[in-house]
């Protein structure tokens, strides 16, 4: 493949394309970009390919780098948020035949939300980096011992619906904040520091887990850190909207304990890589988010903008740590049909075939033959009858470095490049035989593709000297010529 220098992975914009036609490397330069984004200490150019895609898959599991691909069917609700039906399950894990209806975050919004979560460092406590934060209303009876004693203990029999994201859903390091039933207003926030609940041996508020208490005794409003919303009426209910760094921001303004808590920015660079960019509908698939991709549009940019979005109605922004890599083929749609709003918001970087790659990794030699060559000239055929866009990617032949054989070559022509040139040139077979030089060779047998002259009278009944347009030949695919070394040495 060809190796675009990766010291520019360093230097791109936020808003990137590869272009070209099939075979030219896009996805594969992409991997190589994406580890030079999120890693620049990284030597990439002197890595092996392997080691790269190695590291990426690392970077994909920890969350560093997201990858999508575009289709017609692809649209807000996939990529933003959308509505979507969801079966109710029962306290006993089956599902039940009811179906709720719940505001799902799509791939892009979810990959924001993670890549903007500021960093907690604390002393004394651990808080999840993907801390959920629950509210929990905590009877005025049982409240001060809860304070007293590190645990939150809830009004719901251990066995119970009312206490089962209680028991299954909270896990060590998520925040608890706890009210009377007040829906504005809070009076403790605490830390789970036990992976498992449990029952105190008491009348009443049995249901239990332990916690670090890092505000008790308070009474502030937190509908300002919870986007004006107010809390849920349940007795345990997950708050969305609440960040973790707002929550332990408000603690320390009243715990001088929390001093040593530092709350960070996060600066690590994060890639979203769309792949096919140019088969979505992007005013459908972005909506009203096209416009805060752009660098000073960004959180934190001097023109920074934020949207409130229409379902859930969350205010959201993109990340300036956050960097777009799409990939588009030219043969399905040219740059000069995409969507305007796009292509003003990116920056293109144009991957053509590259027969030197072939020759840097030995994959240009079969018995004799010049793959380079021959790549070229096919290449050249094409763009005098048809385009560059629609040209051969060199991508499909470097496995011939392995594999230096002339079935190899054939399997290549039968599976990537006949099929290629038949959708370029809409099964023209003519000139299909002049890309691969069949109107010039030596031998019959050489051709790829066969002609053979047509006796109209031989197929049809009766006279059909009227109709106009009917062939004078019809074509075959040659399959003894695909394996044939002479065959791809005509073509030049």
């Amino acid at each position: 493949m060809e190796n675009k220098d990766m010291s520019n992975g360093k230097k791109l914009g936020l808003n990137t394309i590869l272009y070209g036609p099939p075979g030219t490397g896009k996805t594969y330069n992409t991997v190589r970009y994406a580890v030079s984004i999120c890693e620049p200490d990284l030597d990439i150019d002197s890595m092996k390919y392997e080691d790269v895609l190695v590291r990426f898959k690392e970077l994909k599991y920890n969350g560093r780098i997201e990858f999508t691909t575009f289709h017609q069917s692809y649209g807000y609700e996939e990529f933003i948020e959308g509505i979507k039906p969801i079966m109710v399950s029962t306290s006993d894990g089956e599902y039940s035949k009811d179906v709720k209806y719940d505001i799902i975050p799509g791939v892009f919004k979810e990959f924001c939300t993670e890549a903007a979560k500021k960093k907690v460092e604390t002393k004394g406590f651990d808080i999840a980096d993907d801390a959920t934060i629950w509210k929990v209303t905590i009877r005025s009876e049982v409240r001060q011992d809860c304070f007293d004693n590190n645990r939150v203990r809830i009004d719901w029999k251990f066995d119970s619906d009312g206490a089962s994201r209680f028991i299954n859903d909270m896990v060590a390091g998520d925040i608890i904040i706890s009210t009377d039933g007040n829906r504005k207003r809070i009076n403790g926030i605490a830390v789970i520091t036990d992976e498992k609940a449990y029952e105190l041996k008491t009348e009443e508020d049995k249901t239990t887990r332990d916690v670090k208490w890092l505000a008790k005794n308070i009474d502030l409003d937190i509908t300002d850190i919870n986007e004006g919303k107010i809390l849920h009426r349940m007795t345990v209910a997950r708050v969305p909207k609440m960040k973790i760094s707002d929550i332990v921001e408000l603690a320390g303004k009243v715990n001088n304990n929390l001093a040593g808590t530092v709350i960070k920015d996060n600066k690590k660079p994060y890639v979203f890589i769309i792949d096919e960019i140019n088969r979505g509908n992007i005013s459908k698939i972005f909506g009203e988010l096209i416009t805060l991709i752009e660098e000073t549009k960004r959180a934190g940019a001097d023109e920074a903008m934020e949207v409130t979005l229409p379902y859930s109605g969350d205010t959201f922004s993109v990340p300036k740590n956050v960097y777009i890599l799409g990939t588009m083929n030219t043969a399905d749609r040219s740059i000069a049909l995409m969507d305007t709003a796009l292509r003003r918001r990116f920056d293109f970087i144009e991957m053509m075939p590259d027969t030197n790659v072939l020759k840097n990794i030995g994959a240009d030699r079969v018995d004799g033959l010049d793959v380079a060559a021959m790549l070229d000239t096919i290449n050249e055929r094409i763009k005098f009858l048809y385009d560059r866009e629609h040209t051969i990617g060199h991508a499909f032949f470097t496995g011939l470095k392995d594999n230096p054989t002339v079935e190899k070559l054939a399997t290549i022509f039968s599976k990537s490049v006949i099929p290629l040139l038949q959708e370029y040139f809409y099964e023209d077979y003519q000139k299909i035989q002049f890309v691969l030089g069949d109107n010039g060779k030596t031998n019959e047998a050489y051709k790829f593709i066969k002609d053979t002259d047509v006796v109209v009278k031989n197929i049809f009944k009766g006279s059909v000297d009227e109709v106009i347009d009917l062939p004078d030949k019809k074509y075959e695919i040659n399959e003894e010529a695909l394996n044939n070394i002479e065959s791809y040495k005509e073509i030049m």
